[in-house]
């Protein structure tokens, strides 16, 4: 056996022998994030969970119209979309504000 075939791929590793800050979520690292990106991600992510809920509400009422009904469809903005942008929005502004205040101590 050669030497490369010895030595494990750091890649390899499992996800209970990483640190917090070697994390990733979906491909996505954790780590080095500032105030103003952890911010804009923040918001990002937010608007993106109100977008897809809402088109997900819009074509629900959709076929609740084709069904007979007549929906008003600015529930889907208000009772879907806003909601879930604002659960998504209190979620992440905590989350990045940690891994920016955890980020800042380790300096």
């Amino acid at each position: 056996m050669t030497h490369s075939e010895q030595t494990a791929h750091p890649a390899a590793r499992t996800v209970a022998a990483r640190t917090v800050a070697e994390r990733s979520v979906f491909g996505f690292p954790l780590r080095g994030f500032g105030l103003i990106s952890g911010l804009l991600l923040s918001f990002a992510s937010a608007l993106a969970t109100f977008c897809a809920t809402t088109m997900v509400a819009i074509f629900a009422l959709l076929i609740w119209r084709f069904a007979g009904h007549d929906p008003d469809f600015a529930v889907s903005y208000r009772w879907v979309g806003l909601p879930a942008g604002l659960v998504v929005l209190a979620i992440a502004l905590p989350l990045f504000g940690t891994l920016w205040v955890r980020a800042r101590l380790q300096r």
